[in-house]
């Protein structure tokens, strides 16, 4: 999970930032749009909906902004005619990238993910070229003074969690989306704060990058391909060892 745990953490400052200028925003709302449109407006009964509105509200996202999406997504507005879609490539060093998409144009967008993988040292492959080696998991989050380790590992494997680890300084609690209510359920009643809420792309091996030019070539392609409007999320495997990262700073 160590390539998991580096973006993660790197993503996060980085999503402040973008929730600062409207482009996180913008993403949630894609997601909330498709997430109507194909599960119904009622969050209750849309557990995807309902993911997509807490992560929106953990940025702070306009209850007007969320609400606007939503009517989007079951056709009352129009711009809800997006697509999914996985592209799937290799960076720098062989490392396994996994990007989920939300277009309203795939022929604009298939060439401009191509063009961003081959900039960065990187290429696009093909369907199913790197898939199967990331699971599809629910992270919950919540500050590291919230708990002790042991007190939320009990209360998470309770609940149906996989496992419970310390990221930066957060913990994350892993598990299966289905477990994920249950999850946040059994933490909020036992008093603690969640920070925030998701379903990721955990790779299931790692690639070591220990040369400092190609993690930095592999960052950047991660944070190019983040930044395009069309790329909800975006997952790699790699591990960059502690000299590495020191000297990228």
């Amino acid at each position: 999970m160590a390539g998991h745990s580096h973006w993660a953490n790197i993503s996060r400052k980085k999503s402040l930032i973008d929730a600062k200028r409207g482009k996180l925003w913008s993403k949630l709302a894609k997601a909330i749009i498709v997430a109507a449109k194909h599960g119904g407006p009622d969050p209750d009964a849309n557990l995807r909906l309902r993911y997509a509105i807490d992560a929106a509200k953990a940025v702070s996202m306009p209850k007007e902004n969320i609400q606007r999406a939503i009517r989007t997504g079951t056709g009352e507005f129009k711009g809800g005619d997006l697509e999914e879609s996985l592209y799937e490539g290799y960076a720098a060093g062989g490392v396994a990238v996994l990007c989920e998409i939300l277009t309203d144009n795939k022929n604009r967008t298939a060439p401009e993910i191509r063009k961003i993988f081959e900039m960065c040292g990187g290429k696009l492959g093909a369907t199913g070229c790197v898939a199967y080696l990331f699971l599809r998991k629910g992270a919950v989050r919540l500050p590291l003074a919230s708990c002790s380790e042991d007190r939320l590992m009990e209360l998470a494997i309770e609940a149906g969690a996989d496992d419970v680890k310390p990221a930066g300084d957060r913990w994350e609690v892993i598990c299966e989306p289905s477990a994920m209510v249950d999850v946040i359920a059994a933490i909020q009643g036992a008093g603690m704060t969640i920070e925030s809420n998701e379903i990721v792309r955990i790779p299931t091996n790692s690639v070591d990058v220990d040369d400092v030019d190609t993690a930095r070539r592999v960052l950047h392609l991660m944070e190019r391909l983040d930044d395009h409007d069309d790329v909800q999320s975006v997952a790699a495997n790699f591990n960059i060892p502690d000299e590495a990262m020191a000297q990228l700073g």
